[in-house]
């Protein structure tokens, strides 16, 4: 085990789940009801490349999935908190896309509950610079390509080191930093290049979203293998 490694304490990362649901309980529309520019884009590349099953990754309240369903995507939505799982639930069955949105509650720090080759996609914004640690990314990394089919398409978005606070807050181990009470994993290239094994990496296309601006990569890769 590496120094910084050892500088985790995880104990204080699995309190992020708590504070998830709480917030999650206190916002009912944190993110608000618009889908992403990053959820637009996906849409535009799956539709282009004729997907149909998709995974998303951190679902949160909903906002990309919906938008998803209601471009004729069959959905799979997870988030480790509940009440967010519940509140998207309901917002599918009250906008009619209720048969296209399956929503579960699952930790991804465990191995997914799904069989190999089980998605055309993946999608996840914001769920990679969350919490984990580096060697956790590389688990979810390597089971996102377990569940993709071969050529699929694993896109995720994370802030990087450019964004203004990376390095500020309370140092939480390896790049994370807690602001506001969360903690958020900051990204390199080196360290996309990290978790694209098994993956062509398509493209790292730098973009920024929200107030201060947060500054983001979209990483967008392929599944290599796997037939």
């Amino acid at each position: 085990m590496t120094s910084e490694s050892a500088a985790v304490e995880h104990g204080i990362l699995d309190a992020q789940q708590q504070h998830w649901d709480t917030t999650f309980s206190h916002r009912s529309e944190m993110f608000g009801e618009a889908p992403s520019d990053a959820a637009q884009k996906t849409v535009a590349l799956f539709k282009q490349e004729r997907k149909t099953t998709l995974l998303e990754l951190g679902s949160g309240q909903g906002r990309d999935t919906l938008f998803f369903a209601r471009n004729g995507f069959h959905v799979t939505a997870v988030d480790y908190a509940q009440v967010a799982i519940d509140a998207l639930a309901a917002k599918a069955q009250a906008v009619g896309v209720a048969q296209l949105v399956t929503a579960l509650r699952h930790d991804i720090r465990a191995p997914l509950p799904f069989p190999a080759y089980s998605f055309d996609g993946c999608y996840s914004h914001m769920l990679y610079c969350m919490a984990l640690t580096t060697n956790e990314l590389e688990q979810l990394s390597q089971e996102v390509w377990r569940v993709l089919r071969p050529g699929g398409l694993n896109i995720y978005t994370v802030r990087h080191t450019q964004d203004p606070d990376y390095g500020t807050g309370i140092h939480r181990g390896e790049d994370m930093y807690e602001v506001n009470g969360f903690i958020v994993h900051f990204f390199s290239r080196e360290k996309v290049v990290q978790l694209a094994r098994g993956y062509e990496i398509i493209s790292i296309n730098e973009f920024e979203e929200g107030k201060l601006p947060r500054k983001l990569f979209r990483v967008t890769l392929r599944k290599k293998g796997g037939s």
